[in-house]
């Protein structure tokens, strides 16, 4: 059975990419938000296997959407996305409870590779 993922970020086209990505890995995206609180609704209601977020968005970042998915899932699946040069923001994100991250600009397998370990997919 395939993963769901929702995709969180404030980027279109870092969106679209994350989804060629997955999709092409064998994942099912079934959800997309552009805004933290938009990622926090959209937890609730579709109940991914993992949220992809991004550490800087728009309104309520990506930290703060983390904590608030981890406080309605303790067992919630996040990672996040962040671009070079946020590092103190990827270690605020894996403290607040993220499982891992991934990096700006995207190497395909690398995220691949992350999204597999994080979900426990053996694919």
């Amino acid at each position: 059975m395939k993963k769901k993922i929702l995709i969180a970020d404030d980027s279109s086209f870092m969106r679209m990419t994350l989804k060629d990505i997955l999709e092409k890995g064998g994942f099912e995206i079934i959800g997309e938000a552009e805004r933290g609180e938009d990622a926090v609704e959209k937890y609730k209601k579709l109940k991914p296997d993992l949220v992809t977020m991004d550490v800087v968005m728009l309104g309520e970042g990506g930290i703060q959407a983390v904590r608030q998915i981890l406080q309605f899932d303790a067992a919630a699946s996040v990672l996040m996305v962040s671009a070079i040069g946020y590092q103190t923001q990827v270690q605020e994100s894996l403290q607040a409870g993220a499982k891992g991250f991934v990096i700006k600009p995207f190497k395909p397998e690398q995220v691949l590779e992350e999204v597999r370990r994080v979900t426990h997919d053996e694919s």
